[in-house]
């Protein structure tokens, strides 16, 4: 069984931040949807992010993923606060959104039935467990000692803190 090097997950994480990216472009620029201030600051964590990793693929660079975990977590946790407020747990007095603006919590946040909130959070998520596997792997090479048991045991850690931030996100209205 061969399991996933530094590099593939390195592009896969790159591939997420970019098709993310120009989706969120696509929905702006195109269908005319415009963003509210969270999706804003969403995408100020997303856009460099396929720049960063892109670059760290071109220079094959795997230590970029650490910076890849740091905008992921910042974009994630920017999105779990705007499905809080989508799904009401945040009161209203504490919106962001003005009045005159586009909605943080309207029904223009849903795009093919999913909330873009959701949609965010989700890529952060991937993007995070995959440029943290990059880490990983660096380790892994670095350290002589470590063997198929330990890589396969800090993966599911991995996932299992992920999904334990994922599960109450897709319980949404």
């Amino acid at each position: 069984m061969n399991r996933m090097s530094g590099e593939t997950a390195l592009g896969l994480a790159w591939i997420i931040a970019l098709v993310a990216s120009l989706a969120v472009l696509f929905i702006g620029e195109v269908l005319g949807q415009t963003p509210c201030v969270l999706c804003w600051f969403q995408r100020a964590f997303m856009f460099p992010l396929a720049i960063v990793l892109g670059l760290g693929l071109w220079w094959q660079d795997p230590r970029v993923g650490r910076y890849g975990v740091a905008l992921a977590l910042g974009g994630a946790a920017v999105a779990l606060y705007h499905i809080g407020l989508y799904v009401g747990l945040i009161p209203e007095a504490i919106q962001p959104c003005t009045a005159t603006g586009p909605s943080c919590t309207d029904d223009n946040q849903v795009v093919f039935g999913i909330p873009i909130p959701l949609m965010a959070l989700v890529a952060f998520a991937m993007i995070t467990l995959l440029a943290s596997m990059t880490c990983f792997f660096i380790w892994c090479e670095s350290t002589p000692s470590t063997g198929r048991t330990s890589y396969a045991s800090a993966t599911f850690e991995i996932m299992s803190v992920i999904s334990v931030f994922l599960t109450p996100a897709l319980n949404i209205r």
